[in-house]
This record gives structure tokens, C-alpha cells and sequence, in this order.
């Protein structure tokens, strides 16, 4: 697999992650919403990869031996 649908991939289940973490079902209390924070990171290094074509995780994964390609 290579490293940009990785990064989408990983993206998408860190957002949905966050989001299910922060939910509050029919009053229970189980959730978290500051976990909406990290929701809001994940989108912000989202936008300025999309501006300065630098992202952490793609050099992690590079790092890791993945494939940019």
C-alpha cells in the first residue's frame, strides 16, 4: 500500500476515532469532549500539508519502509 492512501486511511480512523470518543449516547456519560481536540488536529495538519506539501506522517511511514509511490 502506498503512502498517500495510508495517510487518508489513518486520518479518516483517527477523526472517526476521536469523534465516537467524544459522543454522548441517550445521556450516558461515557465520552470525552475534549477528544473533539484532537479531531480538530488531525484536520489543521490536514490543511497545512495541503499548503506546505510537508507531513509528519509521511515521513514516519517513509521511515517505516512504506512506499511513496
Amino acid at each position: 500500500m502506498t503512502i498517500p492512501r495510508l495517510i487518508r486511511i489513518i486520518a479518516g480512523t483517527f477523526i472517526l476515532l476521536s469523534l465516537y470518543l467524544s459522543y454522548r449516547y441517550n445521556g450516558v456519560d461515557f465520552s470525552q469532549p475534549t477528544w473533539l481536540w484532537f479531531t480538530a488536529f488531525v484536520g489543521a495538519n490536514l490543511l497545512q500539508s495541503g499548503f506546505t506539501q510537508w507531513c509528519l506522517m509521511e515521513v514516519i511511514l517513509s521511515k517505516l519502509g512504506f512506499k511513496h509511490g
